[in-house]
Formats: structure tokens, sequence, C-alpha cells
């Protein structure tokens, strides 16, 4: 990696992930609080077009209501076809202002989009805030969680996305050398005691972003403990392994990979009125943040040129056109703002 870059990854600030959690913290729920929802979706909206990218609503309806999935699309990017989707969901259950679960993945998502987008790709790199994640009752059909990451996959299936990888940001903030770690039934080895860990998970399609990420670690910089799991097949015989915005893209043949502090099995606030800000580990944030810049430096091919030498993205796509209705992965590139499922 170019020292240009190490520098780069430097610059990531919990000061500016803990602005972003405190702006999303709140009850962000279809039912319970829907302008809260709606407001957080807005303040993503507004971050991303304040960094400059161009932003396309991803709609699909659940029951009788159209949901929004936010799509910034990096403007440096656009040379095989190819894209990597970075993915955190931004609702929370009903019962909590839910600051690790999810505000800690999408402050990270934000800071990625905010520390990248002077670089130029090989790929297209896609930051993607979905909604409708969380499940809070198993015998309502209606609520069956990761609906809007559902929605997404099937979308970008039907459309033919060509996509390198997807890695998914799942609640990334608690940890601490004092915090006590408990296991998901059926993990196949010994897990540390100590919550002091990030957790990244794939399938067996996803070895190697697995293994990519434990690399990529090094590269930030940081000395951040990480415990890879493999799983077999999509996860169906560890359901624990599945319980976030990954899964769809798995199910759907894509590779994709989690990133978890894993919430429930360390969290004693998890789901609960406690999941605040003032509990999470800001620094720890920042390192997940920091190999997850250099997962997709590395994964999305990183040029020595910056957007500003090339304002039309170096790629045969213009800086103002849209990868996201490339029917079969090739074609000329059209534009578009609204994407709709319905």
């Amino acid at each position: 990696m170019l020292e240009r870059h190490r520098d780069l990854l430097r610059t990531v600030s919990p000061d500016r992930l803990r602005h972003h959690i405190r702006a999303l913290e709140g009850v962000r729920h279809p039912i319970a609080a829907p302008d809260a929802l709606d407001r957080s979706a807005g303040y993503i909206r507004d971050t991303f077009q304040s960094l400059g990218y161009r932003l396309e609503d991803h709609v699909f309806m659940e029951g009788d209501r159209d949901f929004v999935n936010l799509i910034a699309t990096h403007s440096g990017s656009c040379r095989t076809g190819r894209r990597v989707l970075v993915v955190a969901h931004y609702d929370t259950v009903s019962t909590s202002p839910g600051a690790d679960d999810n505000a800690s993945g999408v402050a990270v998502l934000l800071e990625l989009a905010a520390i990248l987008k002077g670089l130029n790709f090989e790929q297209y790199v896609q930051f993607i805030a979905v909604t409708l994640e969380e499940n809070e009752n198993e015998d309502d059909p209606w609520d069956q969680g990761t609906r809007g990451s559902r929605a997404l996959a099937a979308h970008a299936r039907q459309r033919g996305w060509e996509i390198e990888g997807v890695v998914v940001l799942e609640s990334v903030a608690y940890a601490g050398d004092s915090v006590v770690q408990r296991a998901p039934a059926g993990i196949p080895f010994p897990v540390p005691s100590t919550g002091n860990f990030i957790a990244v998970i794939g399938n067996e399609a996803s070895r190697d972003m697995v293994s990519r990420f434990e690399q990529a670690i090094g590269h930030g910089g940081g000395m951040l403990p990480c415990v890879p799991l493999v799983v077999p097949g999509n996860g169906e015989l560890l359901p624990d392994t599945r319980r976030s915005d990954h899964a769809p893209f798995w199910d759907q043949g894509y590779r994709a990979i989690m990133l978890t502090d894993t919430t429930n099995f360390r969290n004693p606030h998890f789901h609960l009125s406690g999941d605040t800000l003032e509990t999470l580990n800001l620094e720890f944030a920042a390192q997940v943040c920091r190999a997850t810049a250099a997962l997709i430096l590395d994964i999305a091919g990183a040029l020595d040129t910056d957007v500003t030498a090339s304002p039309a993205g170096g790629g045969p796509c213009a800086a103002g056109a849209d990868p996201l209705v490339r029917e079969g992965g090739g074609g000329e590139c059209g534009a578009v703002s609204h994407l709709s499922n319905s």
C-alpha cells in the first residue's frame, strides 16, 4: 500500500464518529418512530451530499409503505464495471436508541465515505445505508428482518450487478478489555472470553475476503484483535452468523462479510434503552474503520491518481454516469436518480 494511503488511514477521526452517532442516536423504527427513521435517512443523505457523492434512492415496498435504501456512489470509480458495496443499517428496534446497533456502523460508513472521497479506484465503490434490518416479532410475517438488504440484493441480482464483494458493518463499537464475551451456540472453536476484538464472518465463497480483512488490519496501522469465522454453505447450520445484512447477499450468490462486535454476545445493552453513546469505545470503532478502509483500498483497487486529477473518474463512465442501471454488468452507463423494486 502506498505511504500516502497509510497517511490517509490515520485521518480517521473518533470525534467525527462521535458526532455521527450523537446525531443518529434515538429510536429509529418504522412503527414506533417513523419520523425519526426519516430524519436519520435525511441526516445520512445530507452527509453524503455534503461530501460530493451522487446519491440514489433504492425504493422498496413492505406492507403498504415505501421505504428507502440510500446509495452513494464514488465518482472516482468505473473502470471494470465491477463494484464493492459497503453497507450498514440505520433502523433500530422499538425499544432502543441504537447507538451501537447500529449508529456505530452507519458512523463508520460515513467516515469511510469522507476519507476515501478523494481517491480513484478501478471499481465502483458504493456506500449504502439500508433500512428495516431489525426483526422484533418472528411470528409476524411482515417483520422478517433484513428486508432492506433483501430487496437490495434481489435488485442487484435482477440487474446483473457484478459485485466484487460486500462489507457489512453491524454494531462495531462495544468493546474493551473488561468486557465479558460469550460464544454463540455451535461455534466450532474456543472464543476469547474478553470482548476486545472484532469478528469477521464470511461464508465459504467469501473466505478470501475474510483473509484479506485480517491482512488489512496490519495495513491500517492498528493492533485490532480479530476473530475470523468462515461458515459452510450460507450459514444455515449456525443461524447466529446470518443475523445481518450480509446474509441476503450470500443467498443471492454474492461474496460478503460481516464485521461485528458480536452484539448480544457481549453487549448487555443490546436492544435495550441503555444502548447509548456513553457506553461505546470510539477508538475501537476508529480501528475498525481504518481496517475496513484498507480492505476497500485492496479489493476496489486504489490507484495512484486521485479524483481531482481525473475529472471524468478515470474510466469509461463519466462522473455523472450511473452504475446502478447497468444490465448484465456491461454496456453503457445510463443516468437515474430514483430506483424502485415496486
